[in-house]
């Protein structure tokens, strides 16, 4: 399988972060690794071997991203607020430096993209297609959470209320958002394996729901634990549907 690394520094974050790219061609999906993860996640927990069949079939091609998560939402030596500023200069970082990476590695400028994560990472997924529905197409949120007040010390601004999607959703009302919206395949994976609570899939599918956002809540029952066994055989079903 071909693999590609890549790294650059980011003004925006003030480090640098790496992606690894999977396959030679293929509809681009974009991944997001759990707390504590990184670029190589994927690959070393397993994902991209469950998904090596689809890879090598140019089924998809594989971007495996990392998050500045210890720098922000994970980062308790800092005041809230700048916890929620680099939160926000993530959510730049994906839009205006990602975005167009895959753009050019995939030779297709304006390509929409899909979008991926567990746990932590299904909830950077949900927030880059909720707040970019003309970039990111497709999103396959498995096992999040969606409500981050947790890191936040009980502390709040807008940098925050802009990228913690139970906050922003409710007084959504643009309708431009609603035109690209219609044309997402949003999915919110969750079951009622070891270690998962449905709690935040139900209450953002409730939230989407009230908004008539189009989505699907996607409950595996048993087979939809919080680990990765669960994780691999779910996105592999998904990728497979392509």
């Amino acid at each position: 399988m071909r693999t590609d690394y890549h790294r650059w520094y980011s003004h925006r974050l003030g480090r640098e972060l790496g992606i690894v790219v999977y396959g030679h061609w293929g509809p681009p999906l974009l991944t997001f690794p759990t707390s504590g993860g990184d670029e190589w996640e994927m690959q070393n927990m397993g994902i991209v071997a469950a998904l090596a069949e689809h890879i090598e079939a140019g089924r998809v091609k594989l971007f495996s991203c990392n998050t500045n998560s210890r720098d922000s939402l994970y980062n308790k030596g800092a005041h809230p607020f700048h916890r929620s500023w680099m939160l926000r200069m993530f959510d730049e970082y994906v839009r205006e430096e990602v975005v167009p990476f895959v753009w050019a590695n995939c030779q297709s400028p304006g390509l929409g993209l899909g979008v991926a994560g567990m746990s932590l990472g299904a909830f950077y997924a949900m927030n880059a297609i909720l707040k970019h529905p003309d970039v990111f197409k497709r999103c396959y949120a498995i096992s999040g959470l969606y409500d981050m007040k947790r890191f936040m010390d009980g502390q709040y601004d807008d940098n925050f209320y802009f990228n913690n999607p139970v906050d922003y959703l409710p007084n959504l009302s643009d309708g431009w958002y609603w035109e690209h919206y219609r044309t997402c395949d949003i999915r919110i994976v969750t079951g009622s394996g070891p270690y998962e609570d449905k709690g935040p899939s139900l209450q953002l599918a409730h939230l989407l729901g009230t908004k008539h956002i189009p989505h699907a809540l996607d409950d595996w029952g048993p087979l939809g634990g919080h680990d990765w066994p669960f994780w691999k055989h779910q996105l592999r079903d998904y990728i497979g549907r392509w």
